[in-house]
Formats: structure tokens, C-alpha cells, sequence
């Protein structure tokens, strides 16, 4: 249910893998997205189950209506009876409070700086990364009093740059904002690293303690992969602080 987890002073950072829930065949199981076509009340058992599998109250945590853009809401409670808004990165200084991020192949991020008491959580696809989701996401955390040095990070499962392909023009487009994200497929094709993007981004802002999961979603047969599989679930990273 849970495949990573990693606790850094006071800080919390969990990623889900798809085992454990209740979802059928094609989100089998433990499906945590709730705009993919599955049963809404399997997705409401799974979020809590992962929640408690962390130790969390499932109505503390707080998820994002995601959309590829580099839209950035702070946080100080869960949304309650208020629409969920269009953002792909929300921050927080509630301690207590989890900040949900949803993937397929998408890069999830997690960030906390625990001397402020500072938590970020950021979608970052192909697009996020282009459009500067993760230093919005860090800009905002330093506003709240947050410092670059200070900022742990960890990525999560996501599509790598040797199963990314995309067209030549594209990888072209992404390479010109991030060229860290340039790379080729292991069959010789144009492809995207997002993750390597993300993490050449992150350095140059000065976060310094940064993680980044092994794992690639189209590749591993335990994680959601909507280039794989199309008609899938989603995957949760989820971040917090005591």
C-alpha cells in the first residue's frame, strides 16, 4: 500500500504504490484518483485506507483538482464544503495537515522545510515542469518563511526518461526551458526526463536534500501507469509535519 516512506525531522513523505484497496479491474486497487471513472465510494475507502496506513485522519488530508498548470494555493485546513480549486501545487504551515499529490507518470514532489514548518506538495507532468510548477511551489514556501537550504525534497514513482517518448519537436520545446529534461528512449527515440528536470530545478533554487524513487511507473507492474494502460488509477505522494 504504501511502497516508500521516509520521516526527516519531522517531516513525513509517503508514496503509495496500487495494492491494498478495493477498486476492480481497470484501477485495481488501490485507486486514489477521484476523476478517473471509478467507483466514488471505492476511491472514498481507499483514501482511507492509505491515510490510516500513515497514521493519518483521512479528513486532514487535502488534494488538488490538477490541471498541468503552475497554479499554487496555500493551504491552512481541508477545502470542507468548498470547491476543490484548479492548482497543481498546494503549501501549508498547519502541522498536522497532509498535502495529497495524484500521478500516473507524472512526477509527484514533496517538500517541507521542518525548521519553518513549511509543506509543499506539487504535480509536476511534462507541462507543470515547463510552465515552473515546483519553483512556484518553492517561491511560495519561502513567502511563508521557508529557506532553499533548509527544503527537503522527494520525488516519487514517475515515468522515466528512458520510457517518456515524445516527438523530437516536443522534446525540443521541453529541452529549451529545462535541458535537463532532454533524453532518448533505450529503443533510440526522442523522449523526456521529467523527474531529472524537476531535480535540475530544485538544485538550482538550493534545495540540496533531494530523493528521487527508482521506480517507473510504465515499467513496474506495482504502479498505476496512464501511458501504459490509459484507463487506470492514481498514485498519492502524500507530505506532512508533526
Amino acid at each position: 500500500m504504501i511502497g516508500r516512506r521516509d520521516t526527516v525531522n519531522g517531516a513525513h513523505f509517503g508514496f503509495t504504490d496500487r495494492w491494498g484497496g478495493v477498486s476492480a479491474v481497470p484501477y485495481e486497487e488501490l485507486n486514489l484518483g477521484g476523476a478517473v471513472g471509478d467507483d466514488p465510494a471505492a476511491v472514498r475507502t481507499n483514501r482511507e485506507r492509505a491515510a490510516r496506513s500513515l497514521g493519518l485522519d483521512p479528513a486532514r488530508v487535502v488534494w488538488m483538482n490538477q490541471v498541468h498548470g503552475a497554479d499554487v494555493a496555500v493551504v491552512d485546513g481541508p477545502w470542507q464544503d468548498r470547491p476543490v480549486p484548479e492548482v497543481d501545487a498546494v503549501v501549508t504551515t498547519t502541522r498536522g495537515l497532509a498535502l495529497a499529490v495524484l500521478t500516473a507518470d507524472c512526477t509527484p514532489v514533496l517538500l517541507a522545510d521542518p525548521v519553518a514548518g513549511v509543506a509543499a506538495a506539487a504535480h509536476a507532468g511534462r507541462p507543470g515542469l515547463v510552465a515552473g510548477v515546483v519553483p512556484a511551489a518553492v517561491r511560495a514556501m519561502v513567502e511563508l518563511g521557508a529557506e532553499p537550504g533548509r527544503i527537503v525534497a522527494r520525488t516519487g514513482p514517475a515515468v522515466c526518461g528512458r520510457c517518456y517518448e515524445v516527438p523530437e519537436a516536443m522534446r525540443a520545446e521541453v529541452a529549451s526551458v529545462e535541458p535537463a529534461a532532454h533524453s532518448e528512449t533505450s529503443w533510440g527515440t526522442p523522449a523526456v526526463d521529467v523527474s531529472a528536470g524537476v531535480h535540475a530545478q530544485l538544485e538550482r533554487l538550493g534545495v540540496r536534500d533531494r530523493e528521487q524513487s527508482p521506480v517507473c511507473t510504465l515499467e513496474s507492474p506495482d504502479h498505476f501507469s496512464y501511458r501504459r494502460d490509459r484507463t487506470t488509477g492514481r498514485l498519492a505522494g502524500y507530505v506532512w509535519l508533526d
